[in-house]
């Protein structure tokens, strides 16, 4: 896993993606992964409106990219760095990949399934994924309050 000190560097890339995403009108997540090594291997922001998929998360997106660079779907090696915790769906991808670790900024009180709704990754599966949460939360929280007060501001005119 790749050394605490380190965690913020990491985050802000993810979070670079994440203000991507926001000024092409998606919810602001972003995502890097990195291996052992410390070299981003996956980048992925949220692309749910511009692909009109449901499977447009920034972790499903850095996890294929991730895949491609190593040339296989086993990533036991390597940290993802999220912006919001994951939902069930991200979650299972991630647990799915063997990833060594998870570290996200802000919990998400309807979805979140490190801890916030469900733990997925306290679960019985054969390969555990260490998770650490908070880590620039506070500008997480700041993308996404921007997000949905432009939101709200559309939807009263």
């Amino acid at each position: 896993m790749i050394a605490f000190s380190e965690h913020e560097s990491y985050m802000r890339l993810a979070l670079s993606l994440a203000e991507e995403a926001l000024a092409a009108g998606e919810v602001p997540v972003g995502c890097v992964i990195a291996d052992g090594r410390g070299e981003v291997v996956g980048r992925g922001r949220n692309r749910r409106e511009e692909s009109r998929c449901v499977t447009g998360h920034a972790e499903l997106e850095a996890l294929g990219d991730a895949c491609r660079a190593r040339g296989d779907w086993r990533l036991e090696d390597c940290t993802a760095f999220v912006t919001l915790e994951p939902c069930p769906m991200c979650a299972g991808a991630l647990l799915n990949a063997r990833l060594g670790a998870l570290v996200y900024g802000v919990r998400e009180p309807e979805t979140g399934s490190a801890g916030s709704v469900l733990n997925l990754f306290a679960e019985g599966y054969p390969w555990k994924c260490a998770v650490v949460g908070g880590v620039l939360a506070e500008e997480s929280r700041d993308l996404l309050r921007r997000a949905f007060e432009a939101r709200r501001k559309l939807r009263n005119k």
